[in-house]
């Protein structure tokens, strides 16, 4: 367990059993035989088998540090990998990831799978956090955009220093800005449920076709 913020953890949980996972898929804490509590795996697959959850945990959000209560004690039983939202691979579409807060954790397991693999399909990540503090892969995030020509880093705060010359405001406000036509790539979003819906509505009247929207928050919404 390593702290990332003041109010994010990053958890290596090292599996009793091999578990094999699609990128962008998400794991369920038993902590009960009728309480689940559910965490996108942050990495792509590895050949030691373990997986990384980036737990953001407060006083406001008391189930999340529970878990992390419940980890400390050095077991725990987790599901199978569980959703559909997961990464595309034969989708020829320029992918872009939209992530809020710790769905960050989602959109970076579809990332690392995506520049490592043999596709040459552009990956842009859109971050959108509180503060520039919040954005714990900030730099690096900016680090691998130099490294690969194939991806693009753009992130967005909310409440901004004075300095900050980037994009401010809501995530996916940033992404409609950017793009005035999206009938040509695939988005892959996660964050707060309110999020979800209204980058949904926004992004199709951009022209996102429905089937290239891909997010676990779509099939409660």
């Amino acid at each position: 367990m390593e702290p990332l913020t003041p109010t994010v953890t990053a958890v290596t949980l090292r599996p009793s059993v091999e578990v094999n996972f699609h990128p962008g898929q998400y794991i369920e804490v038993i902590m009960a035989e009728n309480d689940r509590r559910a965490f996108s795996i942050a990495n792509a697959q590895r050949t030691d088998n373990k997986i990384e959850l980036h737990i953001g945990a407060s006083e406001q959000e008391t189930r999340s540090l529970e878990v992390l209560e419940r980890m400390k004690e050095g077991e725990i039983f987790i599901s199978s990998p569980k959703g559909e939202a997961y990464l595309r691979r034969e989708d020829p579409n320029p992918m872009i990831l939209v992530a809020g807060g710790t769905g960050y954790s989602y959109a970076r397991s579809i990332l690392n799978a995506a520049l490592e693999g043999a596709s040459n399909v552009n990956v842009t990540l859109y971050w959108g956090t509180r503060s520039l503090n919040d954005m714990y892969e900030y730099q690096l995030l900016s680090d691998l955009a130099l490294e690969n020509e194939r991806f693009t880093f753009i992130p967005v705060v909310e409440n901004a220093e004075v300095d900050w010359v980037g994009k401010t405001g809501w995530v996916h406000k940033a992404v409609v800005a950017d793009h005035q036509d999206l009938k040509a790539f695939s988005i892959y979003v996660a964050g707060r449920f309110d999020m979800a819906k209204v980058a949904r509505d926004d992004f199709y009247t951009q022209g996102l076709l429905a089937e290239n929207l891909v997010g676990d928050a779509y099939a409660f919404i």
